[in-house]
């Protein structure tokens, strides 16, 4: 008998708790070890030690670190992140400024991922060893292989340095614009960049979901009842291998969203990822643990979607 999907869903959000409960220990813990005082880092000059004293006795940075997690996490049930050392504001206040501009480039480079390596993965499958095939899955291989920041740093030299056709940098232009066109100009560069790489690990999985389908037995029925072969491509191949093919989409919306970190320092995107290199340079503790808190707690709830839509799809599926 299959599961209900309220009671699936129920399931795998129970699931969730210890999974945040260990991601914040992690975060937390991880944070904490890296070498410096955040103390003498906030006074630079001024770091004498009865100034850092007094400093760390304000921040609660002289107690033990279980005491400060505790501390910390019961804050976070409270919705309370903390103030950045730094910037004197609420980090809650800050990320909520910065997660939008990143959920727009993770969003569109996931769109752009899905779209391009579904259609490369059932392109390659239908014609498998092919010349078509052969130079998608160099393609492919090349994409997997190229790291994000070098390739960002070729667009940007082939695409506004040399050809001047794009901006390099920020998501707006400093003087007019500040339109949707001008947003898609600046968003067109990182967003492919992102894609591009995840393209590829959509496009192998889909090919080796779709070969298999292919050579199972409804298939070759299919095709000896003379169903037009698109249509047993698309119509059926296609929508049984999808059922393997959504929860690779969810892992690479993961790494899109991760991926942002570098994405955004190379191209000057005011988002999360800026946001937190800028932070762990001025050691800013509780801006960092809250943003990557919020980063990974995105990418559970964003592979819990890929787990339902998984099971929509086929409710045989089990938590």
């Amino acid at each position: 008998m299959a599961t209900p999907l309220w009671r699936y869903v129920g399931k795998r959000l129970l699931l969730l708790i210890p999974v945040l409960f260990g991601l914040s220990l992690i975060v937390f813990f991880i944070m904490a070890l890296i070498p410096g005082d955040p103390a003498q880092a906030i006074l630079g000059s001024y770091a004498t030690p009865e100034n850092v004293a007094r400093l760390n006795a304000q921040l609660g940075l002289d107690k033990s670190l279980p005491q400060q997690y505790l501390t910390w996490l019961g804050n976070i049930f409270q919705g309370d992140f903390g103030r950045s050392y730094n910037q004197n504001r609420e980090v809650i206040s800050i990320i909520a400024e910065r997660f939008g501009a990143t959920l727009i480039l993770a969003g569109t480079a996931l769109v752009l991922c899905s779209i391009f390596g579904l259609l490369a993965g059932i392109i390659s499958a239908s014609r498998q060893y092919g010349l078509v095939d052969k130079a998608i899955t160099l393609i492919v291989l090349i994409g997997i292989s190229m790291p994000a920041f070098w390739l960002g740093l070729l667009m940007i030299m082939l695409f506004a340095v040399e050809w001047r056709l794009l901006p390099a940098s920020g998501m707006f232009s400093i003087y007019g614009g500040g339109d949707l066109p001008d947003l898609i100009r600046h968003l067109i560069l990182p967003a492919g960049t992102l894609a591009f790489i995840a393209t590829g690990v959509i496009a192998r999985l889909t090919r080796a979901s779709m070969l298999e389908v292919l050579r199972q037995d409804f298939i070759r029925t299919a095709r000896a009842k003379g169903v037009n072969e698109r249509r047993v491509i698309y119509r059926h191949a296609f929508k049984a291998a999808l059922v393997s093919i959504v929860p690779v989409i969810g892992i690479q919306a993961g790494f899109v969203l991760g991926g942002a970190v570098y994405i955004e320092t190379v191209f000057q995107w005011p988002g999360m990822g800026s946001m937190l290199v800028n932070a762990i340079s001025t050691r800013d503790l509780l801006l960092v643990q809250g943003g990557v808190l919020v980063i990974a707690a995105a990418y559970v709830l964003i592979n819990l979607a890929a787990d339902v839509v998984q099971f929509i799809l086929d409710p045989r599926v089990t938590a």
